[in-house]
Parts: structure tokens; sequence; C-alpha cells
């Protein structure tokens, strides 16, 4: 069984986590074997109806008295322990902040490798991995062997995509109790607060414009922010911007910040360093404003207005109204 870490919000399973459930299908059909989901939290169970779509035979929620909130060491032991009772050849994690957390502890507990944000993994006649995956932000692709009893590896985000499987039925439901002491509960998550952020999260967003050095100052983000709303989506900034002092930083796009996946990103007066390119690689388009033609950003652009953004933007946002 290929073991996936789903993460979900009230029972329904974020992007990434479908991500990776795309990377664990295809390691699933090289090794003849199924797909499983390992899924935490009170609502966990009622992910069951839409895991089965993407190719999920069997869901397994974690359930303890004392897990009513996320905490890493518990999590990743639960994950160990589970694995050794279900003997899975392989567990699949969501290169996110808290899968890698969750993989790494368990990568401890079973005294296994990890190998994170992988981009690609295939398997080797010898039954060991092949993997591939972005290292020093995106500016090279490394290659290895992972040869283990249990593989844990991480999809890097938005590099698979969501597809659903071709299946039919509905993924079955079953209960597993780990086995928990106070030291692996130490750290665990207390309560939530909500930010007093605005709009949609970066993340989500299907329409991304994003601003750099070229702005100018925080003032000049206004231009930005009403192509934004015109166009129903959310404003991010580099990390130029964003040490500058324009910008908090929730709104950074990049290898320290957010990754966004958007239909189309509108990147104004950003230069398009390698760092800010990991973040936004996974936008299905990209439109680059930019004075300077042979800026990074316009090389790697889908669509490029070599132009001033303080005259680019503001007409761009009246031929929108003209035309809404």
């Amino acid at each position: 069984m290929i073991l996936t870490l789903v993460e979900h919000d009230a029972g329904l399973p974020d992007e990434v986590s479908l991500e990776a459930l795309t990377m664990a299908r295809e390691l699933a059909a090289a090794e003849d074997t199924t797909v499983g989901a390992v899924v935490f939290g009170d609502e966990g169970a009622g992910t069951a109806e839409e895991l089965a779509p993407y190719g999920v035979d069997e869901v397994h929620h974690v359930v303890h008295d004392d897990l009513d909130g996320y905490a890493p060491e518990a999590w990743g032991d639960s994950l160990a322990q589970l694995v050794e009772a279900v003997a899975a050849d392989a567990v699949v994690a969501p290169g996110t902040d808290r899968g890698h957390e969750v993989l790494s502890h368990a990568g401890v507990t079973l005294d296994q490798p990890m190998s994170a944000n992988c981009i690609g993994v295939d398997v080797a006649d010898d039954g060991g991995y092949d993997i591939r995956r972005n290292r020093w932000g995106g500016s090279l692709i490394e290659h290895a062997t992972l040869d283990a009893d249990t593989k844990l590896v991480s999809a890097a985000e938005h590099e698979y995509p969501i597809e659903k499987a071709d299946a039919e039925g509905e993924a079955d439901v079953t209960e597993f109790t780990p086995s928990l002491d106070d030291a692996q509960l130490r750290v665990r998550v207390d309560r939530v607060e909500s930010g007093d952020q605005e709009g949609i999260p970066l993340g989500e967003a299907r329409v991304v414009v994003g601003g750099g050095r070229g702005v100018g100052g925080p003032d000049d983000y206004d231009q930005l922010e009403e192509l934004a709303d015109l166009l129903g989506g959310t404003v991010g900034a580099s990390r130029a911007a964003i040490n500058e002092g324009w910008r908090p930083h929730d709104d950074q796009i990049g290898q320290t910040g957010a990754k966004i996946s958007p239909d189309i990103y509108i990147a104004a007066g950003i230069s398009g360093a390698v760092q800010h390119m990991v973040g936004c690689k996974g936008a299905e388009t990209i439109l680059a404003i930019n004075t300077d033609p042979e800026a990074a950003i316009i090389q790697k652009a889908d669509w490029a207005v070599v132009g001033d953004l303080h005259e680019v933007v503001p007409e761009l946002n009246d031929a929108i109204r003209a035309n809404g």
C-alpha cells in the first residue's frame, strides 16, 4: 500500500494533498498496489467521499483522545505506527510545512530516510525509487536514488496535476488509535487565532497581481490593488518589496514566502530572481510588466509588456472597466 498524508479543512482535502495523491497513484500503479489516505481530526472521516474519485481505496482516520489539535511529534509517531500496522510500502506527503514536519518525525521513529520536494519519482527495477527534485531554489535538479524499507517522499507543491482516477466506488474508512505518551504531546497547537487579512489568500487566488521594487513605494500599490479587485484576485509582492516594508510578509511570493498556482500571475516591476520564480512557477500563465526587456521575468513570462507599470497598469484598469 502507498499511504498518503492528506491535509483537509472540515473534511475537504486541500489542493496540495490532491497533487500528492497523483504521485501516490502513479507509484501504486507501478508497484501494483493500492492507495490509502491518512487523515487526522474529528472531521477526517468525512474526506472519504471526496478522496475516492482520486483513487483512494481506504481512508485511515487517526483518532485519539489527546489529538484534538495539531501535534507534530504525535502525528509523526501515529503515522509511523500506522505504517507498521498496514505494512505500507511508501508514504507520500504534500510538500507543505506540515507535511514535511510530520513526515520527518515519522522518519525518525521508523529510522528511515525521507526525500522532500520531489518533482518526479520512478520505481526502479530493484524496487528503489529514482528521485528528481529541485535544489538551490530551483536552479538545478537533483537526481538521486532512495533505497529504504519504507520510502518516505513529499510531492513538491504545484508540480503534479490534480487528476481524478478512472475508478468507481467508495473508499472504506477505518479508525486507527495510536499509542501515545505525554512526551509526544509536549508540542501542540493550543488555539488558532484568525488574522486581520482581508480578501483571497495568495495560495487560493486564481488571479494574482504581484509588485516588486519597481512599484516604487507602498502608496503605489493602490493601482495594483485596483487591478486585482477588477479581476477578482489578490495582491502579492517580491521579497525586495517586503524588505522595504512596503507590504506585510504574508504577501511575499517566493522560496521563503507563498507558493502560488493561479490561472494568471501579473508581475509588475519584478526582476524575476530565481527565489521569486520558485514561488510562482505553478502559475498557468505569467504576464510580466517591466521597463527592462532583458529582465529575467520577461524571459520566463508567457506574455510581456515592456513599459512603465505606472503607465501600463492604469491603462489596463481603464480598459477593464470600459469592457466590464
